[in-house]
């Protein structure tokens, strides 16, 4: 489980091709290695990957041919990526409980300078519209989120310049495709009004 606040933004230095899936190199300059072991959980462009080797401050993860089809982002050696450990019990949930699992891929509209911050506007895929609500929580390339706009498929975030310094988010431009994480509430509570209408 994450919490969707970046603590690093990291530099894939190798994407090895392995029986249609990837073993990746990731160099975490400022992610603090030190109680990373084997086997712990890290979130890449917010999709929730297994440490399987460990090299000072590089990490190796595996990303299975299934996980590849349903994410972007994690195929481009020499590319940024979000960087999150995965949550303690004792850890401050500053952003939204996020669980790693990408729910679909969208696609940026926009990306405009509003004066104190940026908007971005992204078109998700219509299957995961329903779930997307104003002032509900969304997860964008691992990044905790608050919509503040929807419009059928569309929605609009804002990003302080905090954001935009801290993560990859500000290398998006129109065009660019996005890791989604829908809010697990929302996923929840879609689940038990359906199974009550199938009552």
């Amino acid at each position: 489980m994450f919490s969707g606040i970046i603590a690093d933004v990291g530099l894939i230095n190798r994407a090895e091709d392995r029986d249609g899936g990837l073993r990746l190199s990731v160099a975490a300059e400022s992610l603090g290695m030190d109680d990373v072991q084997i086997g712990d959980s890290i979130a890449v462009n917010g999709v929730c990957l297994t440490v399987v080797a460990l090299a000072g401050n590089e990490f190796t993860v595996d990303v299975s041919r299934e996980t590849l089809k349903c994410t972007v982002g994690l195929e481009r050696q020499g590319g940024h990526v979000n960087l999150e450990k995965a949550l303690r019990l004792s850890d401050r949930l500053g952003g939204h409980l996020v669980s790693g699992h990408v729910d679909g891929v969208g696609e940026v509209v926009a990306l405009t300078d509003i004066g104190e911050s940026w908007q971005l506007a992204v078109r998700a895929p219509q299957k995961l519209a329903k779930y997307i609500a104003v002032k509900g929580s969304i997860t964008i390339n691992g990044v905790s989120l608050t919509v503040n706009h929807v419009a059928g498929p569309e929605f609009e975030v804002n990003l302080i310049p905090h954001t935009l310094e801290v993560t990859t988010l500000n290398e998006l431009k129109a065009g660019a495709k996005v890791n989604l994480e829908i809010d697990l509430i929302a996923r929840y509570v879609e689940r038990m009004m359906r199974a009550e209408k199938e009552q």
